[in-house]
């Protein structure tokens, strides 16, 4: 199973995860180094999540960082810096760009969306 299959079966599963993003209907892309990633979420559910391949292809606001970045993200027990994708941006360890209203609006539900990847390390 790949690690996007993994990570949505892992949102999907988390009912207050989808409780909280209920109202969230947009697709975003996802950066981890030259890899974008389309993430289609309805009604907070992440119906897909594919790699782009067309760069005329993206979403509303685009996250993007280093592997070893997301990497560190992931750890359970994160350093400084790298718990929070707010703390994140601030170091310009990350790049957000886009619309950042739907992102802002559903601020949690995003970050806990992106952190859900952290359960796969240890």
């Amino acid at each position: 199973m790949q690690l996007t299959d993994t990570w949505m079966v892992r949102i999907n599963s988390n009912q207050e995860l989808l409780k909280r993003g209920q109202w969230v209907n947009l697709t975003f892309t996802f950066g981890i180094e030259n890899t974008d990633y389309l993430f289609e979420i309805i009604n907070g559910k992440v119906n897909s999540i594919n790699k782009r391949v067309l760069l005329t292809k993206s979403g509303v606001f685009r996250i993007h960082g280093q592997s070893v970045s997301w990497e560190k993200h992931w750890l359970k027990n994160p350093p400084r810096d790298y718990h929070d994708i707010f703390a994140m941006l601030a170091k310009k360890i990350i790049i957000l760009e886009g619309d950042l209203t739907p992102f802002i609006q559903n601020l949690q539900y995003f970050k806990d969306l992106i952190a859900s990847n952290r359960t796969f390390n240890d």
